[in-house]
């Protein structure tokens, strides 16, 4: 007996220790659920204004009505449904299921309605239906009904309260700020226990954003994309515009884009932002990079004469001009107005790989650019060491090398800087913190007199050579330019189908805006017997010239 009564005895011990012991912070956890109340109290997500505190994106309240079945009435079902379909537009059908079902909670679509349609539910006092208020992102409208101004660049929040691509993803953390939170203890009756333990947590609301970004600049930047794709039935295009000394963002557009206020209703592969997001062969653009590094190294200068018979062996390939034609003997100040490929090779060549390798690492075209926006994307060049002569050659004109437009205009930017490297960002301050991009220091990749002698050789595109189409009013003589026109690869075969870009700065000395513009697949009329007429001179030209008229005036600079 004294056997058995310790094996029971042991036996309610031991479950005694289980409970009291090992489960003692679980059941503790289920014993305050039934009464600890929690109460979340939501940050305010910071704003977004512009350069000059225009407001880009607002938080409003909207509202979303939900019903508790069990507490509508069988005699009111129907006059419940009919209010529903009447001020909401919701369905009549899922909402006959939703009351005639035992479910407690049920929201109705759609959601997300006005404050004039949750006043006119509250008037008519339906027994069984609430309205919960929530917070939306809005967004400035952008060129037509179904865009939003800087739509690409900005990106969006979803209902979760997460910023989705551009900005809003980047600065989540310091838009979104830190919820707060009400903790108490109630009895059965709901009543709070006085002298039960009770934590406050005040929010913290998110830092607001104030950015590089011109809105009216925005506004003109993709007014005239839109019309340039249009007119020249290209694929898409995108426009960006840099401050030569600081590197902060004056406009970024994509073209085709979106309404960031009704992204639920939009095809997700309009998000993407092309500027940062997409790579591609710049083509004749990068003939500034390679020319001023050149010069810079004291293998060229723009006066030196090279023959140029209108191709190049390099690495068992013969490389061509565009145009195939035997130039004789041209200054590198012609290379660049009429754009020659071979000129480029021999440049590169008469400075040597290692030093070309260099200077794209110089001018930041080997790496990503580190811009703040959510989503950059980058295909790096191989390692000097790995890279064939064929590649160095159709690199020194901007063909099998990939960047993206941010990376390409930066590295034009060191010319109009110059000869520094100003890294790019969209954002100048948060909250009362400067951008830490502002406050790095900028790297000298060339020499002011290299700058300088670019700069000059630059003004020669536009006042002599393919820059033509670009010209601004009154800034004939004091604007710089270069195309580009690059054959789009398909499963490694180059196509007929073209990059067509134009990038340049104005005015030529003291610069007030660096600007590239990319045009995807033109088609131009008459193109389809004549290639060159989707050339970055005749489609992307002009769209460059129109935004740049447009800050001239909006900016007030004079020549």
């Amino acid at each position: 007996m004294v056997v058995v009564a310790l094996v029971l005895a042991g036996m309610v011990w031991s479950r005694l220790a289980y409970w009291q012991v090992a489960r003692h912070g679980q059941l503790a956890m289920q014993a305050q659920a039934q009464y600890r109340e929690v109460v979340d109290l939501p940050a305010v997500r910071g704003a977004i204004f512009d350069r000059n505190l225009t407001q880009l994106v607002v938080n409003t309240t909207v509202y979303s009505a939900f019903v508790s079945p069990d507490q509508v009435p069988s005699a009111w079902r129907q006059r419940v449904t009919s209010a529903l379909v009447s001020v909401l537009g919701a369905d009549q059908t899922t909402v006959t299921t939703i009351l005639a079902s035992p479910a407690k909670f049920a929201y109705i679509s759609p959601r997300r309605f006005t404050k004039e349609k949750a006043d006119k539910l509250t008037a008519l006092q339906l027994p069984g239906v609430g309205l919960e208020p929530e917070t939306q992102r809005s967004y400035l409208p952008g060129i037509g009904a179904g865009t939003t101004l800087a739509a690409n660049l900005l990106g969006f929040v979803n209902y979760s309260g997460d910023g989705q691509y551009g900005l809003e993803a980047y600065y989540q953390k310091a838009l979104a700020g830190t919820p707060g939170y009400i903790s108490s203890y109630r009895d059965l009756a709901n009543r709070e226990i006085v002298l039960g333990s009770h934590t406050h947590q005040d929010p913290v609301n998110g830092s607001d954003l104030v950015l590089s970004l011109d809105a009216n600049i925005q506004y003109a930047a993709e007014q005239a994309l839109a019309d340039g794709v249009k007119k020249d039935n290209a694929e898409s295009g995108s426009v960006l515009i840099m401050d030569p000394t600081t590197g902060g963002i004056i406009a970024s557009a994509d073209y085709p884009s979106y309404n960031a206020n009704d992204f639920t209703h939009t095809d997700p592969a309009l998000f993407k932002d092309n500027v940062s997001s997409y790579v591609y062969e710049p083509g004749s653009v990068m003939k500034v990079a390679t020319l001023a590094g050149a010069i810079n190294s004291g293998a060229i200068t723009p006066s030196t004469v090279i023959n140029d018979p209108g191709y190049l062996n390099v690495g068992g390939y013969r490389i061509y001009d565009w145009d195939r034609k035997n130039h004789g003997n041209i200054t590198y100040n012609y290379v660049l107005q009429d754009s020659l490929n071979v000129g480029a090779m021999k440049a590169m060549l008469a400075e040597g790989h290692d030093a070309f390798y260099s200077y794209l690492q110089g001018f930041g075209l080997t790496k990503a650019s580190g811009i703040d926006v959510a989503g950059e994307t980058t295909v790096p060049p191989p390692p000097a060491a790995q890279m064939a002569d064929a590649q160095y050659a159709t690199a020194s004109f901007g063909q099998g090398i990939d960047v993206n437009m941010v990376q390409m205009l930066a590295a034009v930017n060191v010319i109009a800087n110059g000869g520094k490297y100003a890294p790019p960002h969209v954002v100048d301050r948060v909250g009362t913190a400067i951008n830490p991009l502002l406050l790095q220091p900028q790297r000298q990749v060339i020499s002011p007199s290299a700058a300088a002698q670019m700069t000059a050789m630059m003004e020669n595109v536009v006042q002599h050579g393919s820059g033509f189409t670009s010209r601004v009013k009154g800034f004939e003589l004091d604007q710089t330019g270069k195309t580009g026109t690059s054959q789009i690869p398909v499963n490694g075969q180059y196509t007929q189908d073209v990059w067509a870009s134009f990038v340049g700065f104005l005015p030529a000395q003291n610069p007030k805006f660096t600007m590239l513009v990319v045009v995807r697949k033109p088609h131009a009329a008459g193109s389809s017997s004549d290639w060159t007429l989707n050339d970055g001179y005749i489609t992307a030209g002009p769209i460059w010239q129109k935004i740049a008229q447009a800050t001239v005036v909006d900016w007030h600079i004079t020549p």
